[in-house]
């Protein structure tokens, strides 16, 4: 009979290993019986020093638990250990399905293309031309609040269009003037 502070008299284990926290059964898991390593002992042991330093185990229970942490050779009998701890057993969970990325973590967004206003261009083209100023002032007025409106590409040829169409305007009024005069 092994005697434990935080269980009741008990046989021990057949095999010689310790007997495990009342009431708690570990559930049959292939995890409970695999062999337990190092590192899995000392995080037992982090959980136990919590529970002590929180004021939920005394002295003489760290000690036998610490104790048996040292001794544990599977995840079963470290679980055992903690499973009135609120750190709980430390037999890993099974296999979940794969959590989404945050997307913190994800790549930016592609940036939205934006359609170039065809107003624009054909004012851009008018005023080029030298002939159709008049029609490369008034596209180019239009096209400007279309890519107000509906945030389209374009500004810059609509501008140059307006610009050109306004100085062909000009020099075509100044022709006219001087043939009459």
């Amino acid at each position: 009979m092994s005697v434990q502070p935080w269980g009741e008299s008990r046989p021990a284990h057949p095999h010689g290993h310790r007997a495990a926290v009342p009431g708690w059964q570990p559930a049959p898991s292939p995890q409970a019986v695999m062999r337990a390593s190092h590192a899995d002992r000392d995080r037992t042991v982090d959980v136990l020093k919590a529970g002590f330093a929180e004021g939920r185990l005394s002295a003489e229970e760290y000690e036998q638990r610490h104790e048996a942490a040292a001794l544990a050779r599977t995840y079963g009998e470290l679980a055992a250990l903690v499973a009135d701890l609120p750190a709980g057993p430390m037999v890993a969970p099974p296999l979940q399905a794969a959590q989404p990325v945050p997307a913190t973590f994800l790549p930016p967004p592609a940036p939205q293309v934006r359609p170039t206003n065809v107003l624009a261009v054909v004012s851009l083209v008018c005023s080029l031309t030298g002939f159709l100023s008049l029609p490369a002032v008034v596209t180019g007025h239009i096209a400007r609040a279309q890519i107000r409106e509906r945030n389209m590409n374009g500004d810059g040829a609509a501008v140059l269009g307006l610009v050109l169409g306004y100085l062909g305007t000009a020099f075509w009024a100044l022709i006219i003037l001087l043939g009459i005069a």
